[in-house]
């Protein structure tokens, strides 16, 4: 039998009205247009939405982790490369002979000199560009800034000329603070976007209003903690170079400490005494050429760690808010937030941060540690501090337990019992039974390094929760520290009793200011911070379509009621209130009227 032209082969499957008929169900199943219309529109009984919620706020903090191990991982690589290099460079050029032979009419010394006034002086001035540049680049783009412009130096080095290498220090003195406030910003919001990602499914994150005072206490802690284990690290990368070819190079300290006489506390200056050559034999060129370009590659990694794994701080419309506010506020805010009386009993605790970190540097290590023990044990006792440091950072997680006093004041009490033991402590020179003792004092100096720095920061964005007002608060704390160290560079020539004197009573003035701060606050005696003014907006388009059309009811919220941490002004306040309810008083009236 033949099939007629142009007959469905599937018409037996057909009802006389076209559909398909389904034996099991005795049913007519939709055709495949209607089948796809329907699995596109209708809805899935596989799709559970809450789970899928939580995948995605799963996959979100996961992404904040990984900015804050990108951020770790590139501060400490950074700092590792610069200190590691300047400590090179520094040994290198201080050699007599390696001068003459190598550079014999370029004035290696001045250029060193030139170089060091640049990047402890410089900073002093960041006061003024640092919160505009942040403004205007963005926080993530800062750092990335910052972090290129310390690979920026290391380059010069290939070609170490006056013109190469004054200007190279002078950028590392001008992007030390915005480096260090942008850092500092970051691991804050980190920690407080880390919160909104957990909590998401709390009113207050969802509407996007203001979460309960002392909510992010517990991440900014953490997060903090991480940063300063990861970058105090940098001591022990700085190393490297020392580790893997310079000490094959170093004279043994029968040498270089022949003529040294006085150690420790009786010293006066550096290593006076010192000998000029350190070296035992020079380096080849294309040595010191695979050693910078390992460094110059390391650098290389840090900046694309933080431009390709190190996310945004902000939103986009979080970032034109901040800098809406007008240039010359900006400007202003760090002088104005210096008011508040919380900052105030915080800047000795800044300074001494300042000291103890360059005081170990340059002091301790030379005065007590090269002195006694010579050149050729200094990277041990970088190392030592580097990682007695990075592990004991973990030590300020008992904030999260006990008062957030408790990490200060015992990184605090650590310094003053070794301040005092340094002023009684004379070692005498090429003395190697000294070394335990060094590495002692090196250990336990890095627990209150760590506490120092770790307790600081947290308690800082514990203070300041406003995202707002993060990035001058930072801005002011590592200015003073930078004005700290600029102190200990100009006092380099004072005897060691004068320097451990000073360190020693801003000291003691510090933790009586702060216990006198917490006493305060805990008696919730208000302060006084300026009122950041409300964004500018002069752009329309799809973000900013008519005025105030941005405004979010956290932000209505914040007209309605001024926050807790501000002072307002309650002469230009109490005639608003009153046109307020004078209007809500006629349009009660209106009402009345209406209704009877």
């Amino acid at each position: 039998m033949e099939m007629d032209a142009g007959d469905n082969v599937y018409r037996e499957g057909l009802d006389p009205h076209g559909c398909e008929n389904d034996d099991v169900m005795n049913g007519p199943v939709l055709n495949g247009a209607e089948v796809q219309l329907d699995e596109f529109v209708g809805a899935h009984t596989e799709y559970n939405e809450e789970e899928e919620e939580s995948k995605y706020f799963r996959r979100k903090r996961f992404g904040i982790i990984k900015n804050l191990l990108a951020a770790s991982v590139g501060g400490m690589l950074t700092y590792g490369v610069f200190l590691g290099l300047l400590q090179l460079q520094l040994i290198l050029h201080y050699d007599e002979t390696y001068r003459e032979v190598k550079y014999s009419n370029l004035g290696l010394k001045d250029i060193d000199s030139k170089m060091l006034m640049s990047i402890n002086i410089i900073p002093v001035c960041s006061l003024l560009y640092t919160p505009i540049l942040i403004r205007f680049f963005g926080t993530k783009w800062m750092l990335f800034l910052t972090v290129g412009i310390y690979a920026l130096f290391v380059s010069t080095n290939y070609w170490e000329r006056f013109y190469t290498l004054v200007p190279a220090a002078m950028a590392i003195g001008a992007a030390i603070v915005p480096l260090w406030t942008s850092v500092g910003n970051y691991v804050t919001r980190m920690a407080q976007k880390y919160y909104e990602y957990v909590n998401y499914k709390t009113e207050h994150v969802q509407e996007q209003k203001r979460a309960p005072h002392g909510s992010y206490n517990s991440y900014i802690i953490a997060f903090q903690t991480v940063f300063y284990g990861f970058f105090n690290l940098s001591f022990v990368c700085a190393q490297m170079p020392m580790y893997f070819f310079l000490k094959h190079y170093i004279a043994d300290m029968n040498h270089t400490l022949f003529h040294v006489h006085h150690c420790g506390t009786s010293s006066y200056g550096i290593i006076p005494g010192f000998n000029t050559t350190v070296l035992q034999k020079l380096p080849r060129s294309s040595e010191l050429i695979t050693v910078e370009s390992v460094l110059m590659a390391v650098a290389f990694i840090s900046m694309l760690l933080v431009l390709i794994l190190c996310g945004s701080a902000y939103r986009p419309t979080e970032e034109i808010d901040l800098r809406s506010i007008g240039w010359g506020t900006i400007f202003q805010m760090p002088f104005k937030h210096m008011r508040d009386y919380r900052l105030h009993y915080l800047f000795p605790f800044f300074i001494y941060s300042g000291f103890e970190l360059l005081f170990f540097c340059t002091g301790f290590a030379l005065s007590y540690g090269v002195c006694s023990i010579g050149l050729e044990h200094l990277a041990y006792i970088f190392t030592t501090y580097g990682l007695s440091s990075a592990i004991c950072c973990s030590l300020a997680l008992s904030m999260l337990c006990l008062p957030r006093q408790v990490p200060l004041l015992t990184g605090a009490s650590v310094h003053a019992i070794l301040l005092i033991a340094l002023f009684c402590w004379d070692p005498k020179p090429s003395a190697t039974g000294e070394a335990p003792m060094l590495y002692l004092v090196a250990a336990f100096w890095g627990i209150g390094s760590a506490l120092n720095k770790t307790g600081l920061s947290s308690l800082l964005g514990m203070l300041y929760e406003d995202k707002a007002r993060q990035d001058f608060i930072f801005t002011i704390y590592h200015w003073w520290q930078a004005v700290a160290i600029f102190i200990v560079y100009e006092w380099s020539e004072l005897p060691m009793k004068a320097k451990l004197s000073i360190m020693l009573v801003t000291l003691v003035v510090a933790v009586l200011l702060y216990l006198w701060m917490e006493h305060k606050v805990a008696r919730s005696i208000p302060h006084r911070l300026p009122k950041i003014p409300k964004p500018r907006h002069k752009v329309r388009g799809y973000r900013y379509l008519e005025e105030d059309s941005d405004e979010t009811d956290s932000e209505k919220e914040e007209e309605e009621e001024e926050p807790e941490d501000e002072e307002p002004n309650r002469e230009q306040e109490q005639p608003r209130h009153r046109n307020r309810c004078g209007v809500e008083q006629v349009q009660a009236a209106g009402g009345g009227d209406n209704v009877g």
